[in-house]
């Protein structure tokens, strides 16, 4: 009998894992998942279990100051997960096997004064550093102006991108048409590959908090939007003819209100692209003993789209849930770095 992830993997969907903890990294390659993506926060909690004292003792004694050190355990880490999916990458000939790999979020802090110019180059320069000599690792770049700003050089240089912080149609065309044209001026598209992370169930609590008028479509709006974004997707790479399949990635796939299933996303997103789901909720599909279907093309009934359409401005969304994501990016930085400098000064402590 078919797990329920084995049968979202044969309905068509492609099962990444939300973390990049070894052990959990192991465990879910086992069982279907074919690639994994990070964030600062699964780092912090990495770091804080005391599992990778040892690495952190070693880079300590080599004198590398707390900011190098965040990002050289980071990579450390990545590289581990890299090589866990490798063999994905080399069966499928490089559509997938991949680990995210985020750039600096700090560059988004706003206390740092930097101009979206300067923070493309900073970007732009970051992903080519931390995408050199990696076959398999996507580097992750945000749907914000400084991010955006990146992507078309980033792109022409032969970096695989996953755009993240993605709500809205209008963030998703401005990237993919950079990412577009830097691939265009590549000497050959074989090795092009880019994903567009959608977030989600954050749409649904924005418009749950702010649009008490909604009726039929309350509680389905980050659904809706991101299958239209999917269609649109399929509908501009279908006649590229190229090599290697450019996806959508469901992200903020877990549910925010306690009265609703795990699974209430997932279960409609079965049967395409990518699906980036952190170990919890994989448990909870798991438990559900349930057999899953492609759903991925079945949209919400037209009264559900005509009230979406005229009562949800999506301009509006994504000013607020953009500026609320960028601070949600750049704070879990923040709190790694005060992290590393606790466990430096208790093991320094410890072996004094």
């Amino acid at each position: 009998m078919r797990s329920p992830l084995q049968s979202m993997i044969d309905a068509g969907t492609t099962l990444w894992l939300d973390s990049i903890d070894p052990a959990e990294v192991a465990a879910y390659a086992a069982r279907g998942i074919t690639g994994a993506t990070y964030n600062p926060k699964i780092v912090h909690d990495l770091v804080n279990t005391g599992r990778f004292d040892d690495r952190l003792a070693s880079l300590i004694d080599k004198g590398i100051e707390d900011e190098a050190l965040a990002w050289m355990l980071t990579d450390l880490i990545v590289r581990e997960a890299q090589q866990r999916f490798e063999p994905v990458w080399e069966a499928t000939r490089g559509n997938d096997g991949y680990v995210s790999f985020e750039l600096d979020p700090l560059l988004e802090d706003p206390t740092l004064e930097l101009s979206d110019a300067d923070r493309s180059q900073r970007y732009v320069d970051l992903g080519k550093e931390w995408s050199a000599g990696h076959r398999n690792r996507m580097i992750k770049v945000p749907a914000t102006p400084g991010g955006i700003g990146a992507l078309e050089e980033l792109a022409a240089e032969g970096v695989t991108l996953n755009v993240t912080l993605i709500f809205t149609q209008h963030q998703y065309e401005q990237a993919r048409s950079a990412i577009w044209r830097g691939a265009q001026k590549r000497s050959s598209l074989n090795g092009f590959k880019s994903v567009y992370s959608i977030f989600v169930s954050r749409v649904d609590v924005y418009t749950q908090e702010r649009l008490n008028n909604l009726s039929a479509s309350q509680g389905l709006v980050g659904l809706v939007n991101a299958k239209r974004i999917w269609r649109d997707n399929e509908a501009f790479w279908s006649d590229k003819k190229l090599p290697l399949k450019q996806q959508i990635v469901f992200a903020s796939t877990g549910v925010k209100t306690k009265d609703d299933p795990p699974d209430k996303y997932v279960h409609l997103l079965v049967g395409s692209d990518i699906q980036t789901n952190p170990p919890a909720l994989m448990e909870a599909i798991e438990a559900s003993g349930k057999t899953y279907h492609k759903t991925i093309d079945q949209m919400q009934p037209r009264a559900v789209l005509d009230e979406i359409d005229a009562e949800v401005n999506m301009a509006e969304v994504e000013r607020a849930l953009l500026s609320d994501g960028i601070a949600k990016f750049a704070d879990p930085h923040k709190q790694l770095l005060a992290l590393i400098g606790q466990r430096r000064g208790r093991l320094t402590a410890s072996r004094r």
